[in-house]
């Protein structure tokens, strides 16, 4: 009797532009769907949210200030697969654009 054990792959991509993001996902998935895949789940994660406050002027009026964000918005691409199928490799041959950072975990 032959046992299979499903490996997890987890790919967390993070990005200030959203929709940069989105179509980043999309690319991977449809990339993923074309293998031989248990599951593929996409969650979205809180978006960060960095405040700066500025003064207006470097000498006096500190009362005028001016407030800057950022916002990092995050996404976490879970995949359970068969071990015999190479995901690392095909992740990793993945062109990503600009802008988005990508961090790949073994589980």
């Amino acid at each position: 009797m032959e046992i299979k054990t499903n490996a997890k792959i987890r790919v967390r991509l993070e990005s200030f532009n959203s929709e940069l993001l989105t179509s980043s996902c999309r690319k991977i998935v449809n990339l993923i769907e074309n293998t031989e895949v248990n599951r593929l789940s996409v969650v979205s994660l809180p978006t960060d949210k960095r405040i700066y406050c500025v003064l207006r002027s470097p000498h006096v009026d500190k009362d005028s200030r001016e407030h800057f964000e950022i916002r990092t918005h995050k996404r976490v691409i879970e995949i359970h697969y068969d071990p015999s199928i190479k995901m690392s490799e095909v992740l990793l041959n993945l062109e990503l654009p600009p802008g988005v950072l990508s961090r790949i975990d073994l589980c």
